[in-house]
């Protein structure tokens, strides 16, 4: 069972909420109707998000002068109207390791509001972090995921590494 609630309340992260959630409905509604149309929506979806995380992570790349140092790469990531709306935890931030742990997801609370049922929430959770997989590559580094609220965890927990 999903696990998805916030505490934090804050007019720049309720927006930011807002436009993040109104872009996991699309994703959610066209993964359906291509799933209607007899598509491989998961893999379409899968390329159109790694190639959006590829542009981003590009663009981190170039707003750092050593992205593949974790701590320049943590600043460039993540800003605090973001930080706020995921409620992240920095849980480790080196040079070489950056840990962060999500307590919220607003990709997640969408996706509920759609009615999906847990499963489809984890596979479209996991659709979605290609995106961050993609930022990642494009820096030069790993991205583990263990935990997810999707999957029914209290956080999400990503690990960026080299």
């Amino acid at each position: 069972m999903i696990k998805n609630r916030t505490t934090v309340y804050d007019e720049k992260v309720d927006i930011n909420r807002a436009a993040i959630g109104h872009r996991a409905t699309w994703m959610g509604l066209m993964y359906e109707e291509a799933l209607k149309e007899g598509a491989d929506a998961e893999s379409i979806l899968r390329r159109a998000i790694t190639r959006t995380g590829e542009g981003s992570g590009q663009a981190l790349k170039e707003s750092c002068s050593d992205s593949k140092d974790l701590t320049q790469f943590a600043d460039a990531f993540v800003s605090d109207v973001v930080k706020s709306t995921f409620q992240m935890d920095f849980t480790e931030v080196t040079k070489d390791d950056f840990k962060i742990e999500f307590h919220y997801c607003p990709l997640v609370a969408a996706w509920q509001k759609l009615g999906f049922d847990d499963e489809k929430c984890m596979k479209l959770c996991d659709i979605a972090m290609d995106g961050d997989r993609a930022i990642a590559k494009a820096n030069g580094l790993e991205l583990s995921l263990t935990d997810t609220i999707a999957k029914g965890c209290d956080v999400c927990k990503l690990h960026f590494h080299k």
